[in-house]
């Protein structure tokens, strides 16, 4: 049996919805509380999505954490709560390119990109929706510069 949940890292409570979900099942509602926040703890302040995997019979569980959206990374690495009201005319902030290839680099498994370069575009699409710059240029300016071979990605 799987139970899926969205929590933020590192702050999952008894409450719900995890302890009227657990405890049907048996399972120790303080212990997996406490193993989901171990697990999550290195994304404090972000929602991430966990999947506990549990057998009924012998009451062992295992729990998988997957990895924030491309959105929550960026608004992670820039310190804010949100991007701009009006992309491309509003600036919320500017991240490094190499922020942006780590970014795309940790995400890639769950992307439908074929290539490194592929993962960096989306990352750079998602720049572009949020109002992000990248090393203070248009992330469309980069995009550009990618596609004519005039940055390289490590």
């Amino acid at each position: 049996m799987e139970v899926k949940l969205l929590i933020e890292g590192g702050k999952a409570t008894p409450g719900p919805p995890i302890g009227p979900t657990l405890s049907p099942l048996g399972l120790p509602v303080g212990k997996v509380v406490a193993d989901i926040n171990k697990a999550t703890s290195k994304y404090a302040g972000m929602k991430v999505p966990v999947i506990i995997k549990v057998n009924p019979t012998t009451k062992e569980y295992t729990i998988e954490v997957g990895s924030p959206p491309v959105s929550a990374l960026i608004k992670k690495e820039l310190r804010i709560e949100k991007g701009a009201h009006s992309p491309g005319s509003e600036w919320v902030g500017s991240i490094s390119l190499e922020k942006v290839v780590d970014i795309a680099k940790q995400k890639m498994d769950q992307m439908n990109a074929a290539s490194l370069e592929a993962a960096v575009k989306e990352v750079l699409g998602t720049c572009v929706s949020m109002g992000v710059k990248v090393d203070e240029k248009d992330p469309k300016e980069v995009i550009r510069a990618l596609e004519k071979g005039e940055l390289t990605l490590k």
